[in-house]
């Protein structure tokens, strides 16, 4: 922006008729009616900000960067290199590995400290799948208004709660035979109750016009997918995983304030 003088401008001086004395001449712009105009405060402000782009014009905003949202953009990272090798290896190895990574029963009594993570290195459905896109705009938008560390926290709390919420009435069924023993094993891998709690917990963080059409769509959504009754434990862990995220809004508020 142009820098226009606000003081006082020197009387002319019949000696110099082609301007004041000791300077050039004001530039047209800057009279009114021959005078020098003095810009206000208001008017001086809404200039300088004239051309400030607004935050819902920057696009790239709402992809994880490694210096803007550090914890999010290794995690796609991982995320995308996990699912290119779902995708190009040979299925055999792939259902391997998925079966090792399952938070069913079986797994969570022997190893629970390694297929909690391990089940979050996949992305049930692969790239394609809507949790990838969730994750990716989600997890970005939590973690830059709550830090990496924070984001990371909200997202395994989701996975690691709803995960237990839904696999330990299910070991308690089969201990007092009310399930099969067969139920005690099953795949269950992914990251779409972590997604699910960033979900809940950024739409605390959202202006009120923004929050309540985002929880009617995805709660809506899971709730259909419940009510189809194709993968009821799942479809449960989705809606469980929300409203964890949903109950965190005073914590996540103040870590943002």
């Amino acid at each position: 922006m142009e820098r226009i003088a606000t003081g006082p401008v020197a009387a002319a001086s019949p000696h110099l008729p082609d301007g004041p004395r000791g300077g050039a001449a004001p530039a047209p712009a800057d009279l009114l009616d021959g005078m020098p105009r003095q810009r206000g405060a208001a008017e001086a402000a809404a200039a300088a900000t004239r051309w400030v782009p607004l935050p819902w014009v920057r696009p790239w905003r709402l992809l994880p960067t490694p210096t803007g949202t550090p914890f999010t953009f290794a995690y796609t990272a991982v995320l995308a290199a996990t699912s290119l090798f779902a995708a190009l290896a040979d299925p055999s190895v792939v259902h391997a590995l998925y079966q090792a990574s399952s938070t069913d029963v079986a797994h969570l009594v022997r190893w629970p400290a390694l297929v909690l993570p391990a089940s979050a290195l996949w992305i049930a459905g692969g790239i394609v799948s809507p949790f990838a896109a969730g994750f990716l705009l989600v997890l970005t938008a939590l973690e830059r208004r709550i830090g990496g560390a924070r984001a990371a926290c909200v997202f395994l709390a989701g996975h690691v709660l709803a995960t237990l919420a839904t696999e330990v009435p299910v070991g308690l069924a089969v201990l007092f035979g009310h399930l099969p023993a067969t139920s005690l094993h099953r795949l269950d891998y992914g990251i779409s109750f972590g997604v699910a709690a960033g979900t809940g917990a950024l739409a605390g963080l959202l202006r009120p016009w923004l929050r309540w059409p985002l929880l009617i769509l995805v709660g809506g959504a899971l709730l259909n997918d419940l009510i189809a009754f194709q993968d009821p434990m799942t479809d449960w862990g989705h809606l469980i995983a929300l409203s964890i995220g949903v109950a965190g809004w005073p914590l996540v508020r103040r870590w943002q304030r």
